[in-house]
């Protein structure tokens, strides 16, 4: 066991997944966050005129999951982004339920870093983004989840 990782690394293969469904009221909220106000996102006429057909949710709010998978499961709390690559293969859709999945391809043993395959699949089965990314995990107290201290 090695000081970076005070419970170890996490295995090779090691995966974990979360779902949620898209709402309506999502894209408005990271709009609101973003500043993306394409017209896809809002104007079904356009959205309709366009390949996808329908209304789409921003690529920010579909990669969003992964930002949750990785805080909150694997590599787990204290984890951020270092690097991510990822291609985005179908759109999401209000409605759709999206499942993020992640699973560690590498674990460090000198420092608390992991490389991760990433996907986010829509409830149909489809891929909507796939890709990697690598996260740096942060030795954090226990007790301060969500603390929204001003």
């Amino acid at each position: 066991m090695t000081t970076c990782w005070p419970s170890g690394p996490p295995a090779i293969g090691a995966t974990a997944e979360l779902s949620r469904t898209i709402g309506p009221d999502d894209i408005e909220l990271f709009t609101q966050i973003s500043g993306d106000r394409n017209p896809l996102h809002y104007d079904l006429a356009a959205a309709q005129a366009s390949r996808f057909g329908e209304i789409v949710v921003q690529g920010g709010l579909t990669s969003a999951i992964l930002n949750a998978v990785v805080a909150e499961c694997l590599p787990g709390p204290g984890s951020v982004f270092l690097n991510v690559n990822w291609d985005f293969k179908a759109p999401v859709r209000p409605g759709d339920v999206i499942t993020g999945r992640v699973e560690i391809l590498e674990a460090r043993t000198d420092k608390p870093v992991t490389k991760i395959r990433t996907t986010v699949t829509r409830g149909d089965g489809t891929v909507a983004l796939d890709g990697t990314a690598v996260c740096y995990t942060m030795a954090i107290a226990a007790g301060h989840a969500h603390d929204n201290r001003a």
